[in-house]
């Protein structure tokens, strides 16, 4: 008996020390959300990545570890981000963040999980500092495509199906708006002309005033570079006004519900033929129907979330990101520290079946941007449709 009690012992003593988080049934991971206030659209997206991993603790867990996810209500506020993440790393102990939504809520929290060693992955946010600032603040990472990124590829598509465009901007006053902004005016690359921009903040009641002084500068085209409640102000703005410019708006606000609402708010005259890109699935689209992700998605929401709407794909979005960290659990290994999950954070090469086909989850230590590519769609009669060819979402 004393020589069993001794070799238990000597085990435990050339164990290494569990992980914070990291129990032998559990490994604790949290993240905060907009539950509520002006971006409560996106609380979907933690709904979702619970449901999956739901779905992968039924199938044993990672490495016989079921997945706990907490996830707490910021309002999208970052002062209350702030508060909830440190809540969650020194009271509630989990090993790692997960999506906190919001760029200026990723922002409010970087230098904290930094200086703690905490992995903060794949933020809700495409913002360059996010990505271009990797050596100073190594333990967070994006998963949207870059914000500056897309703002070019819209830029490129003007420059070159209509160079003479009069364009006009409504744009969060934030890392977000502006990173948009600037990737447009690089790559329309002299061509076309930025005739208005307007900015709004969070705490905004309406964009009404904003709308009626960029119509007021002529332009044919609208870019909406805002978030879902604000992208509807925009179209709604724009109806009341009798404007009918070509509407460019921001991949973070086009979720089939987020759409549907535009057109019962506005017309549907406004919100078709919108412009956006895309990098996962629609599961909402006909193209899609017997597509086994899709078909995973749907499966998944009916066991798990069955008062869900199915045309809210933030619940897909939030299926997508979770794969991908699921995908990063699987490879850090049965003992994971953080350490060895944030260096296998910086070594993916993944296929996502959630993502578009030909899209990869490819990062390195010199690489934070996850996605490289995106593809262009268009809004028509309820659905977006995509066109061309993936493109370059980098700059």
């Amino acid at each position: 008996m004393i020589s069993h009690l001794a070799a238990a012992a000597a085990a435990v003593a050339l164990s290494p020390a569990a992980a914070p988080g990291v129990t032998p049934t559990t490994i604790t991971i949290g993240g905060t959300v907009p539950l509520s206030g002006p971006a409560a659209a996106f609380g979907s997206v933690a709904r979702g990545s619970d449901a999956y991993f739901k779905y992968v603790n039924a199938r044993g867990g990672v490495h016989g570890r079921k997945i706990v996810y907490k996830y707490v209500d910021d309002a999208y506020d970052p002062a209350k981000t702030v508060v909830a993440t440190q809540q969650l790393v020194e009271q509630d102990k989990v090993f790692a963040l997960f999506d906190t939504v919001g760029t200026d809520n990723a922002l409010a929290i970087r230098g904290y999980v930094n200086d703690r060693k905490v992995p903060a992955l794949f933020v809700g946010s495409g913002v360059s500092k996010i990505a271009d600032e990797h050596a100073k603040y190594p333990w967070m990472m994006g998963y949207l495509p870059s914000f500056v990124g897309e703002g070019a590829m819209d830029g490129r598509r003007i420059a070159k199906v209509a160079p003479r465009a009069k364009i006009a901007v409504l744009y969060e006053n934030s890392d977000f708006g502006k990173d948009l902004l600037n990737g447009l005016r690089a790559g329309l690359g002299g061509k076309a002309k930025i005739v208005a921009t307007q900015s709004y903040e969070t705490t905004d009641n309406d964009v009404a005033s904003q709308i009626a002084r960029l119509r007021a500068s002529k332009a044919d085209t609208l870019m909406l570079f805002a978030t879902p409640l604000f992208a509807i102000k925009g179209y709604v703005g724009a109806n009341r006004l009798g404007w009918h410019p070509t509407i460019y708006v921001s991949s973070v606000a086009i979720s089939p519900d987020i759409m549907q609402i535009a057109r019962l708010a506005a017309t549907p005259r406004e919100v078709e033929n919108s412009i956006s890109i895309a990098f996962v699935k629609d599961p909402t689209s006909p193209v899609w129907k017997k597509d086994k992700a899709v078909k995973l998605y749907r499966s998944i929401l009916a066991r798990y979330m069955p008062a869900a709407r199915p045309l809210d794909v933030y619940n897909y979005y939030g299926m997508a990101v979770a794969y991908s960290l699921v995908d990063v659990l699987k490879k850090a290994g049965a003992n994971p520290t953080r350490d060895s999950v944030l260096r296998t954070a910086t070594h993916l090469n993944e296929r996502n079946p959630f993502l578009l086909p030909g899209i990869r989850i490819k990062t390195s230590p010199n690489d934070y941007y996850p996605m490289a590519k995106a593809q262009f769609v268009r809004y028509r009669r309820g659905l977006w449709v995509l066109f061309g060819h993936l493109v370059d979402a980098r700059r």
